[in-house]
């Protein structure tokens, strides 16, 4: 691993635990010195762009990994139920690993990043879309509520283990039975 990718790699991990680190202390948590730090990255907006390209390269990657577009393809709903539990395993390894990106402003506000994250939604929405027409999702949310609730469920996913609420590995079952079946009294999860 390049100097680099140890420098990237830390300061993912610190900024999951301190989201509005400056410069001075992300080199401190990092073990490193300010001026090697800027020496790879002339500011934290450089810094914040590559683990803004990181967390999409991951969140493409975990799409991939979990079949998405295929399942998507293929229409059969016991695929499209399995993917969609693979994905959200994978999308909760990723909300632990890169849980700072899931809101952090200055990413919104790089218009590459904006439009790779926005062509990897409508890959995700497309897939959503596969799994309403399959009866795996219900139809008669709008696609992109379910979309925004994926978002919503992992920041609170990120969150919870942060604070300590939650137990790391039960997270992909939280994540998944808060997704498909709420928050409603019934263990299982059949709507009134």
């Amino acid at each position: 691993m390049s100097n680099e990718e140890k420098i990237v790699a830390a300061a993912i991990k610190h900024l999951n635990e301190e989201p509005t680190a400056s410069m001075a202390r992300l080199a401190e948590a990092i073990g490193t010195s300010r001026a090697t730090l800027h020496r790879h990255f002339a500011s934290r907006e450089a810094l914040i762009h590559t683990l803004g390209v990181c967390s999409l390269d991951r969140w493409e990657a975990s799409q991939n990994e979990a079949g998405m577009a295929e399942a998507a393809a293929s229409g059969d709903p016991e695929r499209i139920a399995a993917t969609l539990r693979a994905m959200m395993r994978l999308f909760t390894a990723d909300a632990d690993e890169y849980g700072f990106a899931l809101t952090d402003h200055f990413l919104a506000a790089m218009p590459d990043l904006v439009a790779r994250a926005e062509e990897l939604e409508e890959r995700e929405v497309a897939f959503y879309e596969a799994a309403q027409r399959a009866g795996v999702l219900r139809a008669d949310l709008p696609v992109r509520w379910i979309s925004n609730a994926v978002l919503g469920i992992l920041i609170a996913a990120r969150d919870s283990l942060r604070r300590g609420d939650i137990a790391r590995r039960d997270v992909p079952d939280l994540v998944l039975t808060t997704l498909l079946h709420g928050t409603d009294g019934d263990s299982q999860g059949e709507r009134p």
